[in-house]
């Protein structure tokens, strides 16, 4: 018989998981989570690009759309003020 290291498991003990595994949830449920788990993670893909768009410019950089917004920004503060 072969003599494995704590950590190391062969191939044979994943199949037998796997197996088990298998056995236990059946193929359809297993199916079920693994798209679930695929919609989740291109989910969090997209938000990642989304998020991406939003970032604020560089030190040093000012947009029209930032100094357009400030200008509001301090309109908005007199108004309430008043």
């Amino acid at each position: 018989m072969l003599e494995s290291d704590m950590g190391s498991f062969s191939i044979w003990h994943w199949l037998i998981v796997l197996l088990i595994v298998v056995m236990v949830f059946g193929t359809k449920k297993l199916k079920n989570i693994g798209s679930d788990l695929g919609g989740a993670v291109k989910g969090f893909k997209d938000g990642m690009k989304e998020g991406g768009a939003d970032t604020p410019p560089a030190a040093g950089q000012v947009t029209q759309d930032a100094s357009r917004a400030d200008k509001a920004a301090i309109d908005v503060e007199a108004k309430q003020k008043s």
